[in-house]
């Protein structure tokens, strides 16, 4: 799914975010449809992801810092291609794990209410699967896989690390031991 509209500050990544939300929605026909579907804004409206951010922090991925910060102190990892499959190998489905953990968790949170109507208080995962309930309505559209083939990463994305050789070794390695 691709949101209707985007908005975004002047971060970092978030040019690639703005190009990607674009790209996916020039076909389409609403008044929000291509280069409408993405703006700029400041990050004093950005208080709801910046919680998230941090209770991600907190939660979960301060552990997973601290462990790969350890690796790369230690001389166990060094950020090349071997290395970062490996730790792919080592730790995808555990990371992906806790992520769909934490996921779950702050989905089932309760948002408190605000003075906007636009943002009623409710557990989000009610608010996101049932919009119809609380007078609104879902704002997604179907991306297919197709459309995505104009981003190679995401090609890779279902891969170990991209190294055919890299995975069979791993592969093996783990079948020895």
């Amino acid at each position: 799914m691709i949101p209707m509209r985007l908005r975004t500050d002047l971060g970092t990544k978030n040019g690639t975010m703005a190009a990607i939300q674009c790209t996916l929605r020039h076909a389409h026909t609403d008044y929000y449809a291509g280069s409408s579907s993405h703006s700029y804004g400041s990050s004093t409206g950005n208080q709801r992801i910046e919680s998230w951010w941090s209770f991600l922090r907190r939660g979960r991925s301060q552990f997973w810092m601290d462990l790969f910060g350890d690796l790369r102190d230690s001389g166990n990892f060094n950020g090349s291609h071997e290395h970062q499959c490996l730790v792919r190998f080592c730790f995808s489905s555990v990371l992906q794990k806790d992520l769909d953990e934490c996921k779950d968790l702050w989905n089932r949170h309760r948002i408190r209410p605000s003075r906007l109507p636009s943002c009623p208080g409710r557990i989000q995962n009610e608010l996101y699967l049932l919009p119809h309930r609380y007078g609104s309505r879902d704002c997604g559209f179907a991306v297919e896989e197709r459309e995505l083939d104009v981003f190679p990463e995401a090609k890779q994305a279902n891969e170990l690390c991209g190294d055919q050789n890299i995975e069979e070794y791993l592969q093996q390695a783990v079948q020895q031991n």
